[in-house]
């Protein structure tokens, strides 16, 4: 919804304190979003995907070429840069797609798990990329070291939020982790 792929039954989205429904492509404009890897276009090279995606997000083409080669810098994609991306490894595929969501420079990224496959280094250069965004992921450490804010979804519903440490002084947990199965499984934790 927040991507503005499916509309809301109920309630509204504000980005940047635009409302989502009133101008959805151009609210879209100021968000970038990694969602999953699907739609690297593996008989395009890097440099191809990333300047395909760039002229769908209106970047004039005199500035193109200078942001293809910034966002192939910063995620580290030097030696693949001009390879088709037919048969990346994992981390290849996602930091294609993360240069795809950021090839705009956005205000705002919608990224799902967007560290899973990457090497350490991508990951601090990804981290130091970030300011404020909507982080899902299952990798609660990750979780634990990026969020200020966590909110716990289970069963489609706002289990918890608050800050990791709040999180887990309220479940009596040690860890993020251990805090999520008590919130999102209570009978897991009986169980044990």
């Amino acid at each position: 919804m927040i991507s503005g792929a499916l509309q809301p039954d109920c309630g509204s989205i504000r980005i940047d304190e635009e409302l989502l429904a009133n101008d959805t492509v151009g609210t879209q404009q100021r968000l970038g979003a990694l969602l999953d890897h699907v739609g690297i276009y593996p008989r395009l090279t890097v440099r191809e995907n990333l300047a395909y995606f760039g002229r769908l997000r209106g970047i004039p083409e005199s500035r193109l070429d200078g942001r293809v080669d910034e966002v192939i810098s910063i995620l580290g994609l030097e030696a693949a840069a001009d390879r088709r991306t037919a048969g990346f490894s994992q981390g290849e595929r996602m930091k294609t797609a993360l240069g795809r969501a950021i090839i705009h420079s956005p205000g705002n990224l919608l990224l799902d798990e967007p560290t899973n496959g990457l090497d350490v280094p991508t990951v601090r250069s990804l981290r130091a990329l970030l300011t404020c965004i909507i982080f899902s992921s299952h990798v609660l450490e990750e979780v634990r070291a990026l969020c200020d804010s966590v909110v716990v979804i289970a069963k489609g519903s706002v289990a918890a939020q608050g800050t990791p440490q709040e999180l887990c002084r309220h479940t009596g947990s040690a860890t993020l982790e251990e805090a999520f199965v008590r919130l999102t499984a209570p009978e897991e934790v009986a169980a044990c």
